[in-house]
């Protein structure tokens, strides 16, 4: 039940990183809190594999700051692979 409360605020986190990065009009609002969701949960169900308990707060730390940390890096690589992608069709097409 508590990795509920991780994917959650993994969720919540990753809202807030979309509405800190620059640029959010270029990917999808539901982009980085997706990614910054699915590596909440790899990261805790990894975390209990390796034995730590709800109550340890490497367990938090690794799967709430793994998200927080790899979305707003997956967020800020795609915004940048937008960019490029959009400045190279404008030039393609002559705007």
């Amino acid at each position: 039940m508590y990795i509920l409360l991780a994917l959650i605020g993994a969720c919540v986190l990753g809202v807030a990183v979309h509405y800190l990065i620059p640029h959010r009009g270029l990917r999808g609002v539901a982009l980085v809190p997706a990614v910054a969701t699915a590596v909440a949960a790899a990261a805790y169900a990894l975390g209990q594999w390796a034995g730590l308990k709800e109550s340890n707060i490497w367990l938090w730390l690794l799967s709430l700051g793994g998200a927080v940390v790899v979305s707003a890096l997956a967020g800020l690589a795609l915004t940048r692979l937008r960019q490029h992608g959009d400045t190279a069709r404008r030039a393609q097409l002559g705007i």
